[in-house]
């Protein structure tokens, strides 16, 4: 397949243009670029710049607002609703972000709840920038229902990333970042634009079998990780994410991947901990225990490979599909 390479800011660009182009607001096109081309940018090419053509397609039918303001309110000392009003995900994640750091300093802890939202992309990426600013950061999501309960084969649960991230001294933080399907739906999505099959034990079809077919398998179900321990997990989520904040339970969002409907209305749930907060020299111990792994032939600390594709791609830019391009630039003309 043929393939051009955009350097970071012309990648930003394309984003940013596009979004504009379809009805977005600049900033929230800022904010959305950023967080799709930092997708890009740890390797996470299925939340990278194929969402495009699905993100605008939700702003050109109003499944997303692309003018919305997100908006906070603190409910409690340490508590922070965000309302996303229907808008991206990524511009109420900025203005919780904004906030949680000064929160968890004055006292010790603090949590931020999104709800009207869309999604939130790579979930490693809002714990890391909350590392570092000195804080241990939790981040859960919930999506539209993609998962059945272990045993059943109605899905009602979402792929539902959780992340987690911490400071180290004098290192970049240690960043955990996992789906509780055995692979992000956005990589069978991936398959599909690139007409490719995908592996089997990634998904089942409608029917419940097991599945090479990229487009069967988005009409099935996403295997959880850790089989029923997954779809434990995945409970967790939707009470915290949408239970907790008023939004969709996974059963009752539309699809990511629908162009047309109502919002999804989904959501996020951060959690902010100051590092100094108890003992001291928290990130000096993380350290140490991060050197031990780091120490370990064959062992590999959580998130050093996407740093490492990080520096890789900023200095060798992204490579970007032409067929890809081709479709996001026929967007909205």
């Amino acid at each position: 397949m043929q393939s051009r390479t955009l350097s970071v800011a012309e990648a930003r660009a394309l984003v940013i243009d596009t979004l504009i182009r379809c009805g977005t607001d600049p900033h929230n096109a800022a904010s959305v670029a950023e967080a799709l081309v930092g997708a890009e940018l740890t390797g996470q090419y299925g939340h990278g710049l194929r969402r495009v053509p699905t993100y605008a397609g939700h702003v050109l039918s109003g499944r997303v607002d692309g003018h919305a303001v997100p908006r906070a309110r603190r409910t409690r000392p340490g508590t922070l609703l965000v309302d996303a009003r229907n808008g991206f995900a990524y511009p109420a994640l900025d203005l919780a972000l904004a906030e949680l750091p000064q929160m968890a300093r004055d006292n010790g802890i603090a949590l931020a709840g999104i709800g009207h939202s869309h999604h939130c992309g790579v979930a490693g990426l809002p714990v890391e920038a909350l590392a570092r600013q000195g804080c241990i950061g939790i981040f859960m999501a919930n999506a539209p229902a993609a998962m059945a309960p272990w045993g059943a084969r109605t899905p009602i649960f979402g792929t539902d990333p959780i992340a987690f991230a911490a400071p180290l001294d004098d290192a970049e933080p240690v960043v955990v970042d996992i789906s509780l399907s055995k692979v992000a739906k956005g990589k069978i999505m991936a398959a599909v634009q690139r007409g490719e099959d995908i592996p089997e034990g990634w998904a089942l079809d409608a029917e419940g079998n097991p599945t090479t077919d990229a487009h069967a398998a988005m009409k099935g179900t996403m295997v959880p990780m850790g089989e029923a321990k997954g779809t434990a997990l995945a409970i967790m989520v939707e009470m915290l994410c949408a239970g907790l904040t008023g939004a969709n339970f996974a059963y009752e969002a539309k699809s990511f991947f629908d162009l047309e409907g109502e919002p999804m209305n989904t959501g996020q749930t951060i959690l902010a901990i100051d590092a100094s907060a108890m003992a001291p020299g928290a990130t000096a111990r993380f350290a140490t225990l991060a050197a031990q792994i780091e120490g370990m032939e064959g062992a590999r600390l959580p998130g050093r490979r996407r740093q490492q594709i990080r520096r890789d791609l900023a200095e060798t830019g992204i490579e970007v599909d032409l067929s890809l391009l081709a479709d996001i630039d026929a967007l909205g003309r």
